[in-house]
């Protein structure tokens, strides 16, 4: 039986050209782990709003056909009319807390629909073994790391028990342990409890294992529903299980690394140990000693020293909360902290932003933190002016990255990933020595990240060098050449990305896994070695 269905809908919104969703048919069955995939902006977002009454009643628009969910009509029932029956968890769950503490968000939902105590104090304990963090009940929500903070935002949603949870790139900002987390415990609400989930995520190498079937967006409005296999072998969506599969020319792409290996075993299909790179660094642009920051009683970054050199690109990898952004917010001098950094022959702590920004500048995770705008044609002319750049620099970067907006468009009506890209071109417009990237892949699809390499490698071929902090260890071992690793607050590992990769279990790409001992990175290391 279907739990939810979509009847020819179609979602137009205010002065847009043509609908995001175009006259979309489909059903989930109760008990389905749903993959929605499309590029930046083809309608992910609309698509998991619509299930739960967001979309038109939030968003605005005009919603044609019938969403039924649980044969609730949505374009009757908002989203608060749904909320014991769909649950929804949005990219950042820190935004959605309401509470302080772990134990008082999960009582908050209950509270609003009007349960009895003594129920409400059953599921709270309930819910907490269920995701596995009954030890952080009493913790506060800002001090949790992203993983602990995603399972107490989804714990939220389950503790009034719906029938239907969504969950837009609930792993997005999470580093590949707390991942895997998140999604053996949404693996077990959909087997052990039934749950019908509906998942958008950008990072498909991490959960197309796990879904029972696939919802494509195209881009055009229309949607393509079916099995994994099936639809990942027409998508233009292309994660590394895929890529692999036109690499060895197989029909059908497989869904785990498993099935991969056990393909090309059997085929015999091993690739060639990819040639050594050779040290095209050139010379030290950044040297940072023994720099240390604290807040209050604790160490975020404990003594940390390293050189960055001209032209490289470096990969920075660790746990939530190993340091990662405190090290590139103190590079970049905007904390204060204690040791020595020198980027030529200037400190950026002693400069003023933009002096320190034509030094070293940094991309935050929190893009939005930058665009204060009312126009991205504005926001585009203002750092066209404040890097000295030709007029319509930043925009075209902006299109170099895979997204094309009007220039009237407001930046917080952007996705995610098109406001990344804005600030992503914003800050490159300024082409200083160092660039420092924290989190750049966060929203992006597969093609803005392969255009974004592309940027990236353009801008070390110039003498540029570049530091990415980064959860995505396939976008770490495409792009860069050197990895740093850090774990509480200090730096564990340096080597050659190749070396360090392949060598962890924990942060190693799915090229790696699939032919190890071979020391392959990407599908492009696997057709080199083929050949």
């Amino acid at each position: 039986m279907a739990v939810i269905t979509f009847d020819d809908v179609s979602v137009t919104y205010p002065e847009a050209d043509r609908p995001t969703l175009d006259r979309v048919s489909l059903e989930l069955p109760e008990g389905d782990l749903c993959l929605v995939i499309g590029s930046t902006g083809s309608g992910k977002s609309t698509l998991l709003g619509a299930i739960n009454g967001l979309v038109p009643h939030f968003t605005g628009g005009v919603l044609r056909g019938r969403v039924l969910v649980d044969g609730r009509d949505t374009a009757h029932h908002r989203p608060r009319d749904l909320a014991d029956v769909v649950g929804y968890v949005g990219q950042d769950p820190l935004r959605g807390f309401v509470t302080d503490t772990v134990e008082d968000e999960i009582a908050y939902g209950m509270e609003q629909l009007g349960i009895d105590p003594v129920a409400m104090r059953k599921r709270v304990e309930e819910t907490l073994d269920l995701m596995g963090i009954a030890d952080l009940r009493r913790r506060p929500l800002i001090e949790l790391s992203g993983g602990q903070q995603q399972r107490v935002a989804i714990a939220a949603v389950l503790a009034a028990q719906p029938r239907v949870l969504v969950l837009d790139e609930p792993t997005s900002a999470l580093d590949p342990t707390a991942a895997q987390d998140v999604l053996a415990a949404i693996s077990t609400l959909v087997h052990d409890v039934g749950l019908t989930v509906v998942l958008a995520e950008h990072r498909l190498e991490r959960v197309m294992q796990a879904a029972d079937s696939i919802i494509w967006l195209p881009g055009d409005g229309t949607a393509v529903h079916g099995a994994p296999a099936e639809v990942l072998g027409r998508a233009t969506i292309t994660p590394p299980l895929a890529e692999l599969a036109r690499v060895m020319g197989w029909a059908e792409v497989p869904l785990s690394v498993r099935e991969a290996r056990r393909r090309a075993l059997a085929e015999d299909q091993v690739p060639a140990s990819p040639e050594p790179d050779g040290d095209a660094a050139g010379p030290v642009v950044l040297s940072a000693r023994e720099v240390e920051v604290r807040y209050g009683d604790l160490t975020a970054v404990a003594g940390v020293s390293l050189d960055v050199h001209g032209g490289s690109v470096t990969a920075l990898l660790g746990r939530n909360g190993a340091g990662k952004s405190s090290l590139l917010w103190a590079l970049q001098g905007a904390l204060t902290c204690a040791g020595d950094i020198s980027v030529g022959e200037q400190d950026p702590r002693r400069l003023g932003a933009a002096e320190a920004r034509r030094l070293v500048t940094l991309v935050p995770q929190t893009a939005a933190d930058l665009l204060y705008l009312p126009t991205v044609g504005a926001e585009c002319a203002q750092a066209d002016a404040e890097s000295a750049a030709e007029p319509g620099t930043t925009a075209g970067l902006v299109r170099a990255l895979g997204v094309d907006v009007p220039a009237e468009r407001d930046p917080r009506d952007l996705s995610e990933g098109q406001r990344l890209a804005l600030v992503l071109a914003i800050q490159l417009a300024a082409r200083p020595p160092v660039l420092l990237l924290d989190e750049p892949t966060r929203g992006l699809d597969y093609r803005a990240k392969a255009d974004l390499r592309g940027i990236i490698r353009a801008l070390a071929a110039t003498g540029v060098a570049v530091v990415i902090s980064t959860h995505d260890v396939e976008f770490a071992a495409a792009a860069s050449r050197r990895t740093l690793l850090m774990a509480d607050g200090e730096l564990i590992a340096d080597g050659t990305t190749a070396d360090l990769l392949t060598s962890s279990p924990a942060y190693a790409p799915q090229m790696a896994k699939v032919f190890a001992p071979v020391p392959v990175l990407t599908p492009e290391d696997v057709a080199r070695g083929l050949r």
